[in-house]
């Protein structure tokens, strides 16, 4: 699934203050982090908080801070915020130039209804759970890799 730069910028960043809950991070930081323009951030970030996922705090001391539930929304929700038209059923079309033309449509239907039923389904809190159990396990591996080395 290719998503667009905006639409992955967005789940980077809301990824990135949803693992530092009660925190006011300053966009330069997530712009740096992810190789993004903090132009192009600021329309994601207006956006996000146009639906309530994140807030902004202006002047000395700002930053954008996660506001939502990580435990509820989901990629989907955010992912359609930014891409349109790729969750819409072509249904079948019934002037298709072909059996197998509206084949193809019903199956690419049926992919995007698994591709959003999968969205729906992994929340951010999961995410960021994996990403911590990741962590961890890299770090006991390097612990092990340390303690064995040194025999």
């Amino acid at each position: 699934m290719k998503l667009q730069q905006g639409t992955m910028c967005a789940i980077l960043a809301v990824l990135h203050m949803a693992s530092r809950p009660q925190e006011q991070i300053p966009a330069n930081e997530i712009a740096e982090v992810y190789g993004v323009s903090q132009h192009h951030l600021a329309k994601v970030l207006r956006t996000l908080s146009l639906a309530g996922i994140v807030e902004s705090t202006r002047g000395a001391g700002g930053g954008c801070s996660f506001i939502g539930d990580a435990r509820k929304i989901t990629l989907f929700d955010i992912i359609k915020l930014f891409e349109s038209g790729w969750t819409t059923p072509r249904g079948t079309e019934p002037d298709a130039p072909s059996e197998e033309a509206a084949e193809l449509y019903r199956v690419m239907d049926e992919v995007d209804r698994h591709t959003a039923a999968t969205l729906q389904s992994v929340t951010l809190q999961t995410i960021l759970n994996n990403a911590q159990r990741s962590q961890r396990r890299r770090r006991g591996k390097i612990g092990l890799h340390s303690v064995v080395i040194a025999d």
